[in-house]
């Protein structure tokens, strides 16, 4: 299956929540930290230039691939492709570019804030493997 977008996010946790982001534009929805693979990019590439441009002076320690999904995009209509690595960050992570907002969600946050690529299937995922919330 063919995706609009193909992305490259990043699961990175602190004292049990996941680093998420608003964006200034396009949606209201929280999303996973990273962003759109450019031509010839691979995901890790894509990675480690998006953090940079959207969490501000931080860098990554060894990344780790957790998996591929393919979900309904935050964008409707829309289907994403979500290349997923674990990693920590070294540094503090602040919004930059078009983040409009950084939050570090957990178990007891509402789901309605997430994008559907994250309510529906990579938090699902993650849970049932025993990596977040457990």
């Amino acid at each position: 299956m063919t995706a609009d977008f193909e992305k490259a996010g990043l699961l990175t946790t602190r004292n049990g929540r996941v680093l998420l982001c608003r964006k200034k534009h396009s949606t209201s929805l929280l999303i996973l930290p990273g962003g759109v693979k450019d031509s010839g990019e691979t995901a890790e590439e894509c990675l480690r230039r998006e953090v940079c441009e959207e969490l501000g002076d931080v860098g990554l320690a060894t990344l780790v691939f957790l998996g591929d999904y393919i979900a309904p995009a935050a964008l409707a209509g829309k289907t994403v492709r979500v290349e997923l690595f674990a990693g920590e960050l070294e540094g503090e992570p602040r919004a930059a570019a078009e983040i409009e907002e950084l939050v570090w969600f957990g178990a007891d946050d509402d789901p309605a804030l997430l994008a559907p690529s994250l309510r529906d299937l990579i938090f699902p995922d993650l849970i049932r493997r025993g990596l977040v919330w457990v």
